[in-house]
């Protein structure tokens, strides 16, 4: 296998006519990775990441060839994937208002665009869930949001609309199952290539911790922060240190990583109903 990329995240390897698409401990906040993993967390991930294709499948053809077919030191966290031409935009669909996506909202009204109604505060659901899309930046730089007219000059008209349908229908069939188990998904971020056919496929990761918001139902009170299921723990943290949100980050202490580790945990126990 040969290393194509390493990412904040994950690592992609080409293996002949596949990529194995590896899921580390890493984390990262701000587009920074800290240098303290989660243990077990590249696993979660990506049993988390299958568990939602199966049950999206219906929806949208996605990457995944084989999760046991991958080399034996990456087991549990590595899956075969197909080769696509990943298209350039971070797929976001918002059901309430938190994150970057409040800030945006605080100074314009709008989200990507998208005009929301005056008054909504932190936490807030939005009337209907919106389409939200950003740019891919590089590791180490920030994305930035893309109104829906900048997603057609860049993917083209139809490419653009179907993005939108099937990211605002991923996040719609994720919502009303994490709502039976009382989890709020509260926004997700999705990519998407293309097969050599020209077919729109779902990549990557779907509805994880590290993709999505997720916040306990029982507890939701918009107008102040939410318990999270996912790293925004961790960035409340940072919030703490003397810190740029520059690289390198702060190392992390034992029992932040142990809380965090927590929440991935019970979030992947509480959405898949399978003991982790």
């Amino acid at each position: 296998m040969n290393l194509l990329h390493s990412g904040k995240v994950r690592d992609v390897y080409a293996d002949g006519d596949d990529l194995i698409l590896v899921a580390s401990d890493r984390l990262s906040i701000y587009d920074v990775v800290l240098p303290t993993p989660v243990p077990d967390k590249g696993a979660l991930l990506t049993q988390l990441s299958l568990w939602w294709f199966d049950r999206l499948a219906d929806i949208t053809p996605h990457h995944v060839i084989s999760a046991s077919d991958v080399p034996a030191e990456f087991v549990g966290r590595a899956v075969r994937c197909r080769r696509l031409s990943m298209l350039p935009v971070e797929c976001i669909a918002r059901g309430y208002l938190a994150g970057l996506g409040l800030k945006e909202y605080e100074k314009q009204g709008t989200v990507s665009g998208v005009a929301l109604p005056p008054g909504l505060v932190e936490g807030s659901k939005l009337p209907e869930p919106i389409f939200t899309p950003t740019t891919k930046a590089p590791v180490g730089e920030h994305d930035e949001f893309m109104t829906f007219d900048q997603v057609v000059d860049a993917v083209g008209p139809d490419t653009a609309a179907r993005l939108r349908e099937l990211t605002l229908a991923v996040y719609a069939r994720g919502a009303e199952i994490a709502a039976r188990n009382g989890i709020l998904v509260a926004d997700t971020k999705l990519e998407f290539g293309l097969d050599p056919a020209g077919e729109i496929v779902l990549a990557d990761e779907v509805l994880t911790p590290d993709s999505s918001r997720f916040w306990p139902a029982d507890s939701w009170e918009p107008g102040r922060p939410q318990f999270s299921f996912d790293k925004q723990y961790v960035r409340e943290w940072s919030a703490t240190m003397n810190w740029d949100r520059r690289p390198p980050g702060p190392e992390v202490p034992t029992e932040v990583v142990a809380a965090t580790r927590a929440r991935y945990v019970e979030v992947y126990e509480r959405i898949t109903g399978e003991e982790w």
